[in-house]
């Protein structure tokens, strides 16, 4: 097996703001039999990742401490048991960690492969955000053909992946964002309606669209101050899933009532903490629906701006700036 030594990675030196980050040196990647030793040649930022920068979302137990969720680039080694994969195949993959690093080892069953016409730089801005839109919208949000589908954050990485496969399948998405830029380049994508949440409360806005009745299902990013108009704008039967609470996690004065007598479902989940094999099951499941997709133009990553590695601190200014729509990318080396 091929042996790497000082591998280069993205090291932080505590927790803070951008200027803990810089490149340094890191132990090899220990290839298990059923893994593929990767050289990435691409990754993407994600909210995670300026919260585990910041001290606020440590890694699960077990995942490597370097920043990361993701990964594209090339096949350089296979564990003894791999038979599905060999060395120069090219991949993308979802990680726990470790994706901010010159190699990284993952289990066979997490990688997906690339469409021929694809760089690294497109493969690397597709497993966290539709992995995640695809979790949420198939496996807890029970989408179906015909919903009606409100996506907050439509312009972020994983609401511009939400939106495309809504569209796939049948569904209706509505979004709301921050700009009249991000709110056009949501309807390029196949939205039919936006929000500017700046302009208020959302809710009668949903109501006026929907003639009273309110959507089917809302992916939430936002957390405690959406929750009472996510609430209002449910129709009977609703499903809200919370992804994240970048806005606050504490909710207060909930009236259950509401949730009760319209019989809502409210869930929250998170993809980085799941099981592996509830992650090969997820990661072969997408590729089934996905890369088909991919291969013939009607999914796409949507990528707003690529950084050279070295440049990981502005990039990572960049992503707070929230002037991004879709992924930030990383090359690596």
């Amino acid at each position: 097996m091929e042996r790497v030594e000082n591998v280069k990675a993205v090291l932080m030196q505590g927790f803070g703001g951008t200027d803990v980050l810089h490149i340094g040196e890191h132990p090899d990647p220990e290839l298990g039999e059923g893994d593929l030793l990767v050289r990435v040649r691409a990754t993407a930022l994600n909210r995670a990742d300026l919260l585990q920068r910041r001290g606020a979302y440590p890694p699960p137990k077990g995942a490597s401490d370097i920043l990361g969720l993701e990964m594209a680039g090339e096949v350089v080694d296979v564990g003894p048991a791999v038979t599905a994969w060999k060395r120069g195949d090219r991949v993308c993959a979802l990680l726990p960690g470790g994706g901010y690093a010159e190699y990284v080892a993952i289990p066979a069953g997490m990688a997906m492969r690339l469409p021929d016409h694809f760089s690294f730089e497109q493969g690397a801005a597709i497993p966290e955000v539709f992995l995640t839109a695809y979790s949420n919208l198939f496996w807890f949000g029970n989408l179906k053909k015909g919903d009606r589908v409100l996506v907050h954050a439509g312009a972020s990485g994983v609401g511009t992946a939400a939106i495309q496969l809504i569209r796939e399948l049948g569904a209706e998405a509505m979004v709301t964002a921050g700009s009249k830029e991000k709110l056009e380049r949501c309807r390029e994508l196949g939205a039919t309606a936006g929000w500017n949440y700046k302009d208020g409360s959302f809710a009668p806005w949903v109501k006026e669209l929907t003639e009273g009745k309110g959507v089917d299902l809302i992916l939430d990013f936002v957390g405690a101050p959406y929750f009472k108009d996510n609430v209002d704008s449910l129709a009977v039967d609703g499903r809200l899933i919370i992804i994240g609470t970048l806005g606050g996690a504490k909710v207060r004065d909930v009236n259950l009532t509401d949730i009760l007598m319209r019989r809502l479902r409210i869930v929250g989940t998170a993809l980085r903490s799941r099981s592996v094999e509830d992650k090969i099951k997820l990661t072969r499941e997408f590729s089934e629906f996905a890369l088909p997709r991919f291969a013939d133009g009607r999914l796409q990553p949507v990528i707003d701006r690529v950084f050279d590695w070295q440049d990981v601190r502005e990039a990572h200014r960049y992503m707070e700036s929230n002037a991004n729509i879709g992924k930030i990318v990383l090359r690596i080396g």
